[in-house]
């Protein structure tokens, strides 16, 4: 089969490591598939920044039973994109790339209806595996939207010698304080808690918490953001008083969600809070027969809960029942 095809036994909705790893894996079994994706191929880990380096080694982050050599323990972003493009050429699998997908719906009790920017495409069973890196979770403040504030952080260069505001305190927002700080930015994280998160990968922390102390980075703990513009940020302390800070530009790193329309618009219901949809934790199947549910858009909110390294396995399973279908068909 080829893109071309409008029907296929199997549409995968996205085209990151987990959607590559679940067309591997159907692809190991006889079955192809289509993966649709929005962007370009792991388009996520494109737009990471430029010298992020995975928390997981290289072998936890390997999909589909080929190997990942790098030069170090644990892969940086480059090396990702070659191995996860390289892995598609290898299974030889199918896309349809900068293509949105805008609805699935039920055509009938055996078949899917994908309905895309591209037009429309037939499939007997859907995976679902966008992830959620393509939706900040916003701050719901004035000026947000503006053209000095991001929620994305890719390299330094833009900010040597300025002033730059982070609003978060996890992984993301550390690990950009820290480049920062190396190319000369005065960096000043915002947090609303009393501390930087404690998920934060354990080689980060002596060195954000040096910084810190040194009085290189400097930390405002209990700080809500309020607004922002051209110059300033301006947040509640502590004390419930407001502040303002000098700023040239804010990198707004609090983190990233499902997509909750696509998922409502696929037939599924996620809690309005938690944005979890029940599914079978054994084959990964959703309320919808047909409709599988792979990596991280099975966690809701909770973001951090769902890895490459345990969202390959779910490939395994949903290919796993598959196949099963497909062997009861034959």
């Amino acid at each position: 089969m080829n893109k071309k095809d409008k029907t296929w036994p199997v549409i995968i909705i996205g085209g990151g490591p987990c959607g590559i790893a679940a067309g591997a894996e159907l692809k190991k079994r006889n079955i192809d598939s289509l993966i649709i994706e929005k962007g370009s191929v792991t388009e996520s880990i494109r737009n990471y920044p430029k010298r992020m380096r995975f928390f997981s080694t290289a072998e936890n982050i390997e999909i589909a039973g080929i190997p990942f050599a790098t030069s170090n323990v644990k892969a940086n972003r480059n090396e990702a994109l070659q191995y996860y493009r390289k892995v598609a050429l290898y299974f030889n699998l199918n896309f349809e790339l900068n293509c949105e997908v805008i609805r699935v719906e039920k055509s009938d009790p055996n078949s899917f209806t994908v309905h895309t920017s591209c037009g429309e495409y037939r499939a007997e069973q859907v995976i679902l595996a966008t992830g959620y890196f393509d939706i900040p979770r916003k701050l719901n403040i004035p000026g947000e939207n503006g053209k000095n504030v991001s929620h994305y952080y890719k390299e330094p260069y833009a900010h040597s010698f300025q002033n730059v505001t982070i609003i978060g305190g996890g992984n993301s927002a550390i690990e950009a304080a820290l480049e920062l700080y190396r190319h000369d930015v005065n960096v000043t994280m915002l947090v609303r808690g009393e501390d930087l998160k404690p998920t934060a990968k354990y080689w980060l922390v002596p060195d954000i918490k040096n910084r810190i102390k040194e009085g290189k980075i400097k930390l405002i703990t209990h700080a809500t953001a309020t607004s922002i513009d051209e110059q300033h940020v301006e947040y509640i302390d502590a004390k419930g008083q407001p502040q303002v800070l000098n700023s040239d530009y804010v990198y707004a790193l609090v983190g990233y969600l499902p997509d909750k329309v696509l998922m409502e618009k696929c037939g599924l219901e996620p809690d309005s809070e938690s944005l979890l949809v029940n599914y079978d934790p054994k084959t990964f199947e959703s309320p919808v027969k047909g409709l599988f549910m792979c990596g991280t858009v099975i966690a809701g909110i909770r973001t951090e809960k769902v890895f490459i390294e345990n969202g390959r396995d779910h490939a395994v399973a949903i290919a796993d029942k598959i196949a099963g279908r497909v062997s009861q068909l034959a």
